[in-house]
């Protein structure tokens, strides 16, 4: 016998509901009290095979049970058994399908992203909202919600390797989607665990994978073929087609496995950056152009009115001002404290002449190069500027990159195998900051002057000079080091004004050679500072344990390179941050800060501080080239641009005038401009082209800002959805009642709000063990970010979703004469004038809106009330039903037996209460489908249609009797 969705049934002695399967064979059961955690697979067929059915192996069909007269309580107890039943609710009937399924309370305007995605037939949108705004839950919370619209079964994320554990904790903890990590490091051991006949893209449902990995020979077939039908792709700007002139093996590559993917019109596509545009039009637009072919093609200057509504359907841009203040939430970002923002230092006279020779032979390198050709002439211009950075990092970089020579490329034959392609390629990530590329290089480029070495012109003399250079730099780490006695200075004030820094640097060595010294000088004074580097140079599982090692100390100073810039979440830990080593490309500036600076930072205020050498010309070049400009446009434009397409050949041209002065002491006695015309009017004519870029950047999240959609279409549907699921107060209410119920602390903290203490002592065994490790007075917070030192707990929680399952089963199978919840009440108040009972209800509905017309199940719970007897009675509508049950007091007392005479007449009413119930089914049902269609408004209708199931489940019953002067009745 088959059964429909929503029907009860019976199996090994339980009630269950059936679940939709996607298996013809497989039949999908929730128990009847219990959660979606318990929900089981069993296979009937089976029992066909045997030829027969063994007794508890039979399915047959159930009604639900009717409460009895037998346990009534009191008001309470009823209260407690509704709440419970709520908070339990994960396939609910709420507009927004995906809530009850949530570990997290998103923030309204990030349901933006979602509306746009559920009025398409196919999800094709670019969420390029500002940094710490939440892409990562708009992009999860849209995957979740498709899930639970029988729209999709799995769900793939693209990311660089750096960001796959992050994004698999963010799926499992907050949207319970669990997915594996496909990397280098993981994909043989997940091959081990897959059957023979199939591919791990096929096998696992959910997939967290490194773009880089998949792109390769080995993989990509596989993961075409099988990739899921609803793909994320997280930093997408690193899968633009570049421009010809800058064109890379591997970026190329994965521009190449994103088109292939976005051919499949039936693929749902979500692409995620802050910063879509690297200046680059043409990279934008294929970018744009993987959602819609006809988008790369656009005309930003002269866009018709209809491609930029077209374009608005699939594409979101938000400045943090434009999400302040939204639906009347507040949403709290910090504030950025730039007071004494730059931090110059000057050369110790040591240091001073060590740079100055080191300039000296840069500056002869590039000279020698003008008579030059082909790879040799380009490899002495970027030995140039490589020298010149690692002696500006730190004198432990300069060593480690004079010291090291590697095995490759030490002969004239594959030195002559490079060509300018394979050059920039190779050696531009180790001289400028790509925000492209898949990995941040920390590596000292020491393989720059390896290259060298096949040079037949490099000479003896040059080599004799680098190692000289080597042994100087090993002694001039630490005293003479006045950058690093700068950097102590800062931290210092930092950690006395309360902050917990971040110091970023460029190469593994200095962080390292930086942390050692920080830890030893501070920690002299302080003994409870912990400084930690972490770099390129660890896994990113030992970056991970680091960090949250790091975590745990009351002082800490994380010192670091970009390897942990882009995409990484460390503002609960950390709240400022130092540029020790100043960044080439300004996009990499607000990566860095990004990372303290976003939603969910407690402090209201995070601090970002420059250090530069004010007598280094190199930094001057930065500085005023590229990164005063980048914040001068964001402090007028109140938006951040990417430095136009140009920025290396300009940061080139730029530092080659430094070598091209008549004298060398010039580059440290004249301003940059002064020194060279053309290169003057090269920077002047790029700052013009940046403020153009900049204003129709404004202009595109202008008209991108998704202001067509208003507060009011969230808020209507998001009050709907907390009638049916709950808030957070509604969590604190629960918590409040089940502590006085059961008998542990549940008090507010004094100055935090919606801040608690709980007493975990006191839980019932079988709610405590699902909470594992927490001190028996645990600070918890029902609002979402938690502040420092509590733990939030939302519905999904596994200690309200332990607790409300307890207070159910107690409730439906009561031990001795007294239960804190109970499906029964009866009470006599002054709030009512003749009797009144009020019912706690399940409904269940069949939702149609797919195309293939399979149905899911939604879910409710509600209060309806009625006054009389039947057939007359008088219906109360179920938003009054259950303010009355929320504030129904009992004024006088009702003896025992009167209340079982009580219930018992009520239950005699419910089969004659069936038609009443019926109307209200078809009532909600309606309303039900109405917020369905609001919510979707496809452009090809859909139609979507609502089934209820009938009868719905009694859950319980509260009798209110009027107060009659006299007393007990």
């Amino acid at each position: 016998m088959s059964y429909q969705p929503g029907s009860l049934v019976k199996y090994r002695e339980r009630e269950w509901v059936v679940l939709p399967s996607a298996e013809t064979d497989l039949m999908l059961l929730r128990p009847l009290g219990g959660s979606a955690r318990e929900t089981t697979g069993v296979i009937p067929s089976v029992s066909q095979l045997l030829g027969y059915t063994l007794p508890y192996e039979r399915i047959e069909q159930a009604s639900f049970p009717l409460p009895t007269a037998d346990s009534v309580q009191d008001h309470a107890a009823v209260q407690l058994l509704q709440q419970a039943a709520r908070l339990l609710l994960r396939d609910g009937a709420a507009p927004f399908r995906s809530l009850g399924h949530l570990s997290l309370r998103p923030r309204p305007y990030q349901y933006v992203p979602l509306l746009m995605a559920l009025r398409q037939e196919v999800v094709r949108l670019l969420i390029a909202d500002d940094v710490g705004v939440g892409k990562t839950i708009e992009a999860g919370l849209i995957a979740r919600e498709l899930i639970d619209r029988g729209d999709i079964s799995r769900v793939a994320v693209l990311c660089p390797p750096y960001l796959c554990d992050q994004w698999q904790s963010e799926l499992s903890s907050k949207f319970n989607i669990d997915a594996v990590v496909v990397r280098s490091g993981t994909v043989t051991r997940l091959d081990r665990q897959t059957p023979p006949d199939k591919s791990i893209f096929q096998h696992y449902p959910h997939i967290v994978a490194s773009i880089d990995t998949v792109k390769s020979d080995r993989y990509r077939a596989s993961f075409l073929h099988h990739c899921p039908n609803f793909l994320i792709v997280d930093e997408v700007h690193g899968a633009a087609a570049p421009p010809g002139d800058k064109r890379t093996r591997s970026q190329q590559q994965r521009h190449d496995l994103l088109l292939q993917l976005a051919a499949d019109g039936e693929r749902h596509l979500v692409l995620l950056s802050a910063t879509p545009h690297s200046g680059v039009e043409s990279s934008f637009l294929s970018i744009l152009g993987l959602l819609n072919s006809d988008f790369r093609t656009i005309d930003f200057a002269s866009m018709a009115q209809e491609e930029r509504i077209d374009l608005a359907r699939h594409f979101v841009q938000r400045r943090r001002a434009d999400v302040r203040q939204w639906m009347g939430t507040d949403t709290h970002f910090p504030e950025r404290d730039t007071e004494d923002a730059e931090q110059p230092y000057v050369f110790s006279r040591a240091y001073r002449s060590f740079y100055y020779d080191v300039y000296a032979f840069a500056r002869e390198l590039v000279s020698s190069a003008q008579s030059l050709s082909g790879w040799r002439k380009r490899m002495r211009f970027w030995s140039a500027l490589a020298l010149m950075r690692c002696v500006t990092s730190s004198p432990a970089a300069a060593e480690v990159a004079l010291r090291r020579r590697l095995d490759n490329l030490t002969d004239d034959e594959s030195a002559d195998l490079l060509d300018e392609t394979t050059l920039d390629a190779t050696f531009a990530p180790l001289i400028h900051d790509p925000t492209e590329a898949e990995t941040a290089v920390d590596a000292p480029p020491a393989h720059i002057f390896d290259v060298q070495e096949g040079d037949p012109d490099w000479r003896d003399s040059d080599r004799r000079r680098l190692r000289q250079f080597a042994k100087r730099a090993a002694r001039l780490q630490g005293n003479d080091d006045s950058k690093l006695q700068k950097l102590i200075d800062v931290v210092r004030d930092m950690l006395k004004a309360g902050y917990q820094p971040i110091v970023w640097c460029r190469y593994i060595a200095t962080a390292d050679y930086v942390a050692a010294t920080l830890q030893e000088t501070l920690d002299k004074r302080q003994r409870t500072l912990k400084v930690t580097s972490v770099t390129g140079a660890l896994s990113d599982d030992e970056r991970r344990l680091k960090v949250a090692e790091l975590a745990t100390f009351d002082q800490r100073i994380l010192v670091a390179t970009d390897c942990l810039s882009e995409g990484i979440n460390l503002q609960e830990d950390f709240n400022a941050v130092i540029h020790y080593d100043l960044p080439w490309n300004p996009n990499r500036l607000e990566q860095r800060e990004g990372r303290v600076d976003r939603f969910g930072q407690q402090s209201p205020t995070v601090k970002a501080v420059m250090i530069f050498g004010q007598d280094n010309p190199v930094d001057g070049a930065v500085l005023d080239v590229l990164l005063r400009k980048a914040r001068d446009i964001f402090k007028t434009l109140g938006v951040r641009v990417p430095v136009p397409a140009d920025s290396a050949t300009v940061m080139e041209t730029v530092l080659n005038s430094l070598f091209q002065t008549a004298k060398p002491e010039q580059a440290f006695q004249l301003s940059l401009f002064d020194q060279a015309d053309e290169s003057s009017r090269l920077v002047n004519r790029v700052h013009d082209e940046w403020t153009q870029a900049a204003d129709r950047e404004r202009l595109n999240r202008t008209r991108f800002a998704q202001r067509a959609i208003k507060p009011e279409e969230v808020a209507t549907e998001l009050k709907e959805t907390d009638r049916i699921l709950g808030n957070p107060d509604d969590v604190a209410h629960f918590l409040h009642t089940a502590g006085q119920r059961l008998g542990f602390g549940f008090q507010p903290i004094r100055g935090q709000s919606h801040a608690y203490r709980l007493q975990t002592s006191a839980l019932p065994p079988s709610v405590a063990v699902r909470l594992a490790d927490v001190p028996d007075s645990w600070p918890i917070t029902i609002e979402s970010p938690a502040p420092a030192g509590c733990a939030y707990i939302g519905r999904n929680h596994p200690l309200i979703e332990g607790l409300a399952e307890y207070l159910l089963d107690l409730a439906f199978h009561p031990v001795g004469d007294s239960s804190p919840a109970a499906r029964t009440g009866v009470i006599r108040s002054d709030q009512v004038s003749t009797r009144t009972t009020l019912l706690i209800l399940r409904l269940r509905y069949l939702l149609y809106e797919r195309r293939d017309d399979t149905p899911t199940l939604a879910e409710e719970t509600l209060v309806w009330g009625f006054t009389g007897w039947t057939p007359d009675i008088t219906p109360i509508d179920p938003q009054t039903a259950q303010q009355l049950l929320d504030t129904a007091q009992a004024t006088a007392n009702v003896s025992p037996g009167a209340k079982r005479d009580t219930l018992t007449d009520m239950l005699a009413e419910w089969d004659g209460l069936q038609p009443h119930l019926e109307r209200l089914l078809d009532e909600r049902a309606d309303a039900l489908e109405t917020s369905h269609r609001n919510i979707r408004r496809l452009v090809r209708q859909r139609r979507v249609r609502v089934d209820p199931k009938t009868p719905p489940d009694l859950l319980g019953m509260l009798v209110l009797l009027p107060d009659l002067a006299g007393g007990q009745r």
